[in-house]
């Protein structure tokens, strides 16, 4: 992960969203992710149709969807959203996601922070999808 978004224990970052190296978080789907101590932020980009598979964390997780449509489900439900949409979900709880045909962008925060992302691939850098112009 990029060391400058890392919390270091001592310093404060402003950054632009454009200027953090997206990272690889699942096969289609990349982060540009910011930590601190206690949180990690990730803006989530899925491309269209993309999935991301069943899975389960430590860590506690709520959500924004920005752009584009997602079909979330957590433990038995399964919910539809497009922007404005909003999901908690609490640690250990299985969950997936398939976004829809325009894909989707998402803000999320972790915590505690997701040290399971350390030593994930880059992306190849491209401008974020999210805030439109960007």
């Amino acid at each position: 992960m990029n060391e400058s978004n890392r919390w270091d224990g001592t310093s404060n970052a402003l950054n632009e969203l454009g200027s953090i190296r997206p990272l690889r978080i699942w096969q289609d789907v990349v982060a540009r992710v910011v930590e601190s101590e206690l949180i990690t932020l990730a803006v989530v980009e899925i491309p269209p149709g993309g999935v991301v598979p069943a899975h389960r964390h430590r860590n506690e997780q709520v959500g924004l969807c920005l752009a584009g449509s997602l079909r979330f489900t957590i433990g038995a439900e399964t919910r539809e959203f497009g922007p404005g949409g909003v999901w908690r979900i609490h640690a250990d709880v299985p969950h997936e996601v398939r976004a829809g045909a325009d894909g989707a962008v998402v803000v999320e925060a972790f915590s505690p922070v997701r040290s399971d992302w350390d030593g994930l691939d880059w992306a190849p850098d491209s401008p974020p999808r999210w805030p439109a112009g960007s």
